[in-house]
């Protein structure tokens, strides 16, 4: 039980971790990933007064903040 705990948030990290990663196979433009950072944002706005959706916020967090990472190192180049 308390492992269960532990790992509860860990599976929306990995789950955003491997969906930024499959965007990246994807070279999506400047653009394209500031709209997705956008709509993310918005997401996890709207999740955070959604009753049930609340329990998975992390998962549109942690897509944006790989996201926005992902952006700084393309930016650096």
């Amino acid at each position: 039980m308390m492992l269960q705990r532990r790992l509860e948030g860990g599976w929306s990290i990995m789950v955003a971790a491997l969906a930024v990663s499959l965007l990246g196979l994807l070279e999506l433009s400047f653009e394209q990933w500031r709209l997705l950072i956008v709509a993310g944002l918005l997401m996890t706005a709207m999740m955070l007064y959604h009753k049930r959706l609340r329990h998975f916020v992390l998962l549109p967090s942690c897509v944006v903040f790989a996201s926005g990472l992902l952006l700084i190192m393309m930016n650096l180049n």
